[in-house]
């Protein structure tokens, strides 16, 4: 009892810092004993999501406690003046928002998973093992894919598949293992910078109407100098040694190709549905899963058909491998590639999205737009964002960023969103795709190693802001 009284009395603390009128308005909790306790447990939160990697504690835990508890001590402090419709609106706009973005991401993981059970990614794996390139050749090679593909597949995805290249040609080669690694981390996020599909942020930033799916492509050759600057410098300190591998030969499942194609499609749907009609890229999205439901149906009702087909030719040539591999052929299911989403991540963006949004209603975004956004130039606002996404993930900085709503011009908008992209590579926990290769790596690509090469992926980070705002100038008036 002593416990709840103790915090029953914390919850009325603030409230001689409120007007005391009962008006249909945001209530000032700033320098509230709410707005400080929520600051807290948004900062302890998100403290144990930094240490993921230590505690081995998933990062969507900590997010969604913590927004649920601020949610809970908003709706309590506006029971209390009867604006309860006010938080409740602001609830549901956030909501939105998280539904908007989980069904887009929702389904291009989806692909992104189908293609994986496909054996897409296998196969371009086993061919770059095989093609028997020294370490020189596979750290270009695995960076300038990693930097065109995430632009599609996300640089989550990008990053782990590029990883699982490096650690089965390296062996025991610690010093390229981590080298390749950091390029892979700079190239994936890169790459995603200039692509509404390459990154949530960017992602974010596209569905919010801030920049048109075209208006993206000045931010390509910034995005190529953060990645060559560094990788340049980097490349000094490989050895042109062969490694010693094994070719395999991996054969592509049936309808691996047209997947692709069906992506490819989706894509083009979801851009149609928000330049042509208007409406949110994520109903596109929808309608491309629907594309693969059905792809789906003809491919298992063809199963049969298929097997016999391949069987009688196994028969034929005496291939009793392949009889055998045919033995073990799984219909596809779209049901199941959907279960294999990253819900860890589609969980903690929720949290994140919540936790910010309680923040905002809070009025502390309000508080830190009128510094950045005002008493500061646009410019290194947007700089700053970039910095701070190495250190706090670029998710909640960025939605931050949209939550504010600062009146900035296209070049501005199309600054931020290459910082907050790229700005995660400085280090190693400043992006989804650091975090994952410091797991798949683990031992050989570490916090430190990355944190050695951090002043010359600065120099990268400046050379691609210096070149957006050179080439870009006219976008900034």
């Amino acid at each position: 009892m002593k416990l709840q009284w103790c915090v029953a009395v914390l919850l009325l603390l603030p409230f001689s810092t409120f007007a005391a009128s009962s008006t249909e308005q945001v209530l000032p909790l700033t320098q509230s004993t709410i707005g400080y306790a929520s600051l807290l447990i948004f900062a302890i939160a998100y403290t144990l999501v930094m240490l993921e990697e230590y505690l081995q504690l998933r990062k969507s835990k900590p997010v969604l406690l913590a927004a649920g508890i601020i949610w809970a001590m908003i709706g309590y402090v506006y029971s209390q003046y009867d604006q309860v419709e006010v938080a409740k609106a602001a609830l549901e706009h956030n909501l939105l928002e998280y539904a908007e973005l989980l069904l887009f991401l929702l389904v291009a993981m989806t692909y992104i998973s189908a293609m994986e059970e496909r054996r897409l990614f296998d196969a371009l794996q086993a061919w770059m093992v095989g093609k028997g390139f020294n370490f020189k050749t596979l750290f270009w090679l695995t960076g300038i894919l990693a930097f065109f593909i995430s632009p599609i597949a996300d640089n989550l995805t990008t990053a782990l598949l590029m990883c699982a290249v490096v650690m089965k040609v390296a062996g025991d080669n610690t010093k390229f293992i981590n080298l390749a690694c950091i390029n892979i981390v700079i190239a994936a996020n890169a790459g995603g910078a200039f692509s509404p599909f390459g990154d949530i942020t960017t992602l974010m930033v596209w569905q919010a109407g801030h920049v048109s799916f075209s208006e993206f492509i000045p931010l390509f050759l910034p995005s190529v100098l953060n990645y060559l600057v560094p990788a340049i410098i980097m490349s000094l300190f490989i050895p042109n040694a062969k490694p010693d591998v094994v070719h395999q030969h991996v054969e592509l499942k049936r309808g691996a190709r047209r997947i692709v194609g069906l992506f490819i499609l989706t894509i083009a749907t979801a851009v149609a549905f928000h330049a042509v009609l208007h409406f949110p890229p994520v109903v596109g999205m929808m309608m491309g899963l629907a594309y693969l439901q059905f792809f789906g149906f003809f491919l298992r009702k063809t199963l049969k058909a298929s097997l016999k087909k391949k069987a009688l030719r196994a028969i034929e040539n005496r291939d009793d491998y392949a009889l055998k591999r045919l033995g073990s052929v799984v219909p596809f299911d779209v049901f199941r590639r959907v279960s294999h989403a990253e819900w860890d991540t589609l969980l903690f963006f929720y949290g994140v999205v919540m936790c910010v949004g309680g923040l905002s209603l809070l009025g502390y975004l309000g508080l830190i737009s009128e510094v950045m956004y005002t008493q500061w130039d646009p410019v290194w606002a947007n700089v700053m964002v970039g910095i701070l996404s190495a250190i706090v993930d670029n998710i909640p900085v960025m939605f931050a960023v949209l939550t504010m709503e600062p009146t900035m011009s296209m070049g501005n908008w199309l600054l931020v969103t290459l910082t907050a992209g790229v700005g995660g590579s400085l280090l190693s926990i400043g992006s989804a795709a650091g975090v994952a290769l410091m797991g798949a790596a683990h031992g050989k690509y570490t916090f430190f190693g990355h944190l050695k090469w951090a002043p010359v992926i600065a120099i990268g980070y400046a050379a691609s802001i210096a070149l957006h705002l050179t080439l870009n100038s006219a976008l900034f008036t």
